[in-house]
């Protein structure tokens, strides 16, 4: 009898893994070697020329002369004193003002909200302007009561950034407190305890990662922020405007170099304990949590109304002051109204506009893809490879505008480099944008990627499908709204940055930010303030149409037949 040998399981066709995986290392290089090169060689640029002198050699030499300054340590003291100062006063204002919003039943929230806002959509030197505007030596307070008013200095700065940092601890405040365990409050209420000892003992405690998230939030944003302090700072040198006196007013780029270097320090530990308190913060709303409704209290809620009118009234004067004067004829010694200003008839008239909506168009469509395949590429590696490419990701939010663009005109304003190119052109400038704002894209995007189920990939797999076809057919349509949230964010900030790019405008490509910046220095204040105006209008018509589109889209949803 001859024995029947069973025939041998054909092996599953290799082709599809091999393309898969073909497919995600292919994406993966077509992430990490942009990061690469306009994040990783940039810094690496600035490192090296911090340490190269004018004549060539190779040390410390000018990190020693630099430190050896008295004035450099005067500037290193004033960036702390404003910062520190900055970020005590914004995140008790904010918090205060996010606890009258989400803790009280106060009328008028959401209007209340949206003014809180309005300072991100305007370049950071709108809040000196308009504060110029009220309380400069030609302002209208000063010359209306005869008021004798110095805000140029430290204090102009600090109001200045108070106002600019607000809305980010607002924001990260209001959603510490959106949410609270009722349990806790009604037991300690059956204990005898009192309002301040529930906040003190219950509100504070529970709301302490989003706190520290703010303070460290609101630090890195004020002591890496240039437009403030040079246009109200008159004297008071902080590092950021520093780098752009050695940069631009000496040609001195190593010793620009070093303040880069030390600017970077602060601002990097400030972005990684940030990191540190979030993915640290463990959920204090578990499943069998009850949701905190909030009582009516007349006296309360007075009291918060109050204040967050007093807030909201300090927030839209400043938008509103510089909307008037954009409109008058010569601030302030002719305030008859005009629209002279809107004729645009200064050097590139109207250009730098239109140039601005151009750049921020491309910020928004290349960030996307760049954010987006990042996020997706980090589902599909291994742990230990996507935690190498999460580190990459998120490094640019460490990273300070003025650094970052320093470290372009380093690498792409050289003859030797290939893409020098790209020097001078809308290009650049776009890229500088999406990579300085790389983290917070790649966040948005990892988070609503990582929210899609992995039963889509296995079921897909199954059916035949490889990677490329699941985030085609499956993954992209799910995340769609997010992807139009990070278009807009990339489109907002592109408008309205100005320190990443101040180093890498040309006359042939001006910028409407960098030109609120020149106008207000050669004491155009009036144009400066047409060009604000104007960029405020575009981002607010951006924003409309997001919100319209993303309304419409979810009524369509929402009339589809069950099933």
């Amino acid at each position: 009898m001859t024995a029947t040998v069973p025939a041998r399981p054909s092996p599953a066709p290799a082709r599809g893994f091999d393309t898969d995986r073909l497919a995600v290392w292919g994406l993966a290089a077509a992430v990490v070697v942009p990061l690469l090169l306009f994040v990783a060689l940039p810094l690496f640029a600035i490192l090296r020329t911090s340490f190269i002198t004018p004549e060539g050699d190779i040390g410390l030499a000018n990190y020693a002369r630099e430190f050896a300054s008295p004035k450099f340590s005067r500037i290193v003291a004033n960036s702390f004193a404003v910062s520190l100062t900055t970020t005590a006063i914004t995140v008790v204002m904010a918090y205060l003002f996010a606890y009258a919003l989400k803790r009280t039943a106060m009328p008028f929230k959401r209007t209340c909200g949206a003014i809180a806002l309005l300072p991100l959509y305007a370049p950071s030197l709108v809040q000196a302007l308009g504060i110029l505007f009220l309380f400069g030596r030609n302002g209208i307070v000063n010359r209306t009561f005869d008021l004798d008013i110095d805000i140029y200095g430290f204090w102009g700065i600090v109001i200045a950034d108070v106002l600019y940092s607000f809305p980010h601890a607002f924001l990260i405040l209001s959603a510490a407190l959106a949410v609270g365990d009722a349990r806790l409050y009604e037991s300690a209420r059956m204990l005898g305890a009192g309002s301040a000892r529930i906040f003190r003992t219950i509100t504070l405690p529970s709301t302490r990662f989003g706190i520290l998230s703010a303070i460290f939030v609101v630090f890195t944003i004020v002591i890496t922020d240039f437009g403030n302090p040079m246009v109200i700072g008159a004297d008071y040198t902080v590092l950021a405007t520093e780098i752009y006196n050695q940069v631009s007013g000496q040609g001195r780029m190593e010793l620009g170099a070093v303040i880069g270097v030390v600017l970077l320090v602060p601002a990097a530990i400030a972005v990684i304990v940030e990191r540190m308190i979030m993915r640290g913060n463990q959920a204090s709303i578990t499943d069998g949590s009850q949701p905190l409704s909030i009582g009516r209290n007349a006296r309360r809620d007075r009291v918060a109304l109050a204040y967050a009118a007093v807030v909201c009234l300090a927030i839209a004067s400043i938008v509103a002051i510089v909307f008037v004067a954009s409109f008058v004829t010569l601030w302030p010694y002719n305030m008859h109204l005009s629209f002279r200003h809107y004729r645009f008839e200064v050097q590139n008239g109207i250009a730098p506009l239109w140039t601005s909506v151009v750049v921020s168009l491309m910020a928004a469509v290349v960030g996307v893809v760049a954010t987006v395949s990042a996020a997706c590429v980090s589902r599909w590696l291994k742990p230990l490879h996507a935690q190498a490419l999460y580190f990459m990701s998120v490094l640019p939010a460490a990273v300070p505008g003025m650094v970052l663009g320093l470290g372009y005109i380093l690498v792409f304003n050289d003859p030797a480099n290939p893409l020098e190119f790209l020097y001078g052109t809308l290009a650049i400038l776009a890229i500088c944008n999406v990579y300085h704002y790389h983290a917070q894209g790649y966040l948005i995007a990892s988070t609503s990627v990582g929210q899609v189920s992995r039963v889509f990939d296995e079921t897909s797999t199954c059916l035949g499908a490889g990677m490329l076809r699941t985030l085609r057919s499956v993954i992209l349509p799910i995340v769609a709204p997010s992807i139009a949230s990070i278009a807009v964010f990339y489109f907002v900030r592109s408008m309205v940055t100005l320190s990443a790019v101040i180093f890498l405008v040309t006359p042939a490509t001006q910028l409407a930010a960098v030109s609120v910046l020149l106008l207000d220095d050669s004491g155009n204040q009036n144009q400066a303030a047409a060009f604000s105006v104007c960029i405020m209008l575009i981002v607010a018509a951006a924003l409309g149409l997001f919100h319209g589109l993303a309304g419409l889209r979810a009524r369509r949803r929402a009339q589809r037949p069950a099933g």
